[in-house]
């Protein structure tokens, strides 16, 4: 059992609890109680907290944010791929840090969290940026708000996990920012598809929109697909790797989700193909620059003036990205009356679940054809005996 005793401080009155920690074998305290009545309630939650196993020790709350996160960064770098953890990092180094670093994690209240959350989506939170001047930033998406809370909420599980804070007050937080929906995806037709990669300036950029187009890749498999990945005889592509561009470099690694996959090509795409591949050695980049590198991620926001977005100019189709093409590939295999095991397969989700959320709107037409074959049944088992047709 603990202790509770009375002693003077320059306010008054006050008390202090002392018990000891099982763990450590040394006698722990906590001073400050206004009253004896206090210290008793806290002593008694203290020895419940002791005898279920929730019991943490406050003095190892006291560890700085700063402090746990840099680790807690260290240890994701290790496990994550570069672009995930670049995106991970800025969030940490941009908006968390300013605002907890010197914050002890067992001081953090869930009130002082949707604070947090309400001024990150006003723009009114310190940032690396602001935090010097004392200026106000503009407002932050949901995206950018939802990334800064999880940064924080992973540091906190870790604390949770150590003993060194009884619960996470950075989950379940209240006045999280709605995500707006995004505006409806364009999917290309075939003969859109064909003007594009018309319009585009070289042979290389023709053949990339045509695979992005109609095998379904992600930016980072094209530019990393090697000639030994393409499979001729069997109209195959194995995705292998990823090079994705990291602050301006190129990372090699695996591919989204870390699933490799075998993707079918069209026939069609075969003399491209082996064009592209013709006087090079098994392990060489299928597409680069003029220099033999790496492509860079064509650009196409309002006033550039990359390869992809004067296609786009020439061929009268209006500003997409490249990663638009991957969803006119899922758009024109499920037209096609592809089975959509398959085409998850080809897109590399990790469930069908995930393809037919991500694709519901390009569903809506099965949704009218269920309904006419239910008709034609109905009518064929003479439902018009008993009701009006």
């Amino acid at each position: 059992m603990g202790s509770i005793t009375a002693y003077q401080a320059a306010a008054g009155r006050r008390y202090r609890v002392r018990w000891r920690d099982d763990s450590t074998h040394r006698q722990v305290e906590k001073r400050g109680f206004r009253t004896k009545r206090e210290a008793e309630i806290f002593l008694a939650r203290t020895e419940v907290a002791r005898t279920d196993g929730s019991y943490t020790d406050p003095s190892a709350a006291r560890a700085a944010v700063g402090n746990h996160g840099t680790v807690w960064m260290r240890n994701k770098r290790h496990s994550l791929k570069a672009s995930s953890y670049s995106s991970l990092e800025t969030s940490w180094r941009v908006y968390v840090r300013p605002r907890w670093e010197d914050t002890r994690i067992g001081d953090i209240r869930a009130s002082q969290v949707e604070q947090w959350i309400r001024e990150l989506s006003e723009g009114t939170a310190p940032t690396n940026r602001t935090k010097s001047s004392g200026v106000a930033g503009k407002p932050r998406s949901a995206t950018v708000v939802y990334r800064a809370l999880g940064v924080l909420a992973g540091i906190l599980d870790t604390a949770v996990r150590d003993g060194r804070i009884p619960r996470n007050v950075a989950r379940g937080a209240q006045n999280l920012p709605t995500k707006r929906s995004e505006k409806p995806r364009r999917y290309l037709t075939h003969a859109e598809v064909v003007r594009l990669a018309e319009a585009a300036s070289t042979s290389t950029y023709r053949t990339l929109i045509l695979v992005l187009a109609y095998c379904g890749l992600r930016w980072s498999e094209a530019i990393g697909m090697h000639v030994r990945d393409i499979n001729f005889d069997r109209q195959r592509i194995q995705v292998n790797r990823a090079a994705v561009e990291v602050e301006g470099r190129i990372v090699l690694g695996a591919p989204k989700n870390w699933e490799r996959r075998i993707v079918p090509f069209p026939e069609f795409l075969e003399p491209p193909l082996q064009e592209m591949c013709t006087g090079k050695g098994p392990d060489d980049l299928v597409f680069t620059d003029a220099e033999g590198n790496h492509l860079r991620r064509a650009k196409t926001s309002v006033g550039t003036t990359s390869w992809f977005a004067a296609a786009l100019e020439r061929s009268g189709i209006e500003r997409l990205t490249p990663h638009d093409l991957r969803h006119t590939a899922a758009s024109l295999a499920i037209s096609s009356g592809a089975n959509v095991k398959a085409v998850r397969r080809m897109l590399g989700h990790k469930s069908t679940a995930m393809t037919l959320d991500t694709y519901a709107d390009l569903f809506e037409d099965d949704l009218a054809d269920v309904a006419a074959r239910l008709n034609q049944g109905a009518l064929a088992a003479d439902v018009s005996r008993i009701i009006q047709v």
